[in-house]
């Protein structure tokens, strides 16, 4: 069963878009000073970040806050 979440500016978005996104937008090391973990500062990629992020929920948080300041 799907549920309709419409004040929800997450749903439907997955992790790795959310990513790819605010790296598009900021690049590494622009991120890396918004959001001060080493995924992004250390031979940063999108696997490794979101290897790290799924592992760290403060972390994505932190992340999934930045995409909605910056895209919501």
């Amino acid at each position: 069963m799907v549920q309709n979440q419409p004040n929800n500016p997450l749903h439907g978005i997955k992790l790795k878009q959310i990513v790819k996104d605010l790296v598009e937008y900021y690049g590494w090391q622009q991120l890396s000073y918004h959001i001060d973990i080493n995924c992004f500062k250390n031979d940063p990629s999108v696997k490794s970040s979101l290897y790290f992020l799924r592992r760290h929920e403060w972390a994505r948080k932190e992340v999934e806050e930045l995409w909605i300041k910056v895209f919501g």
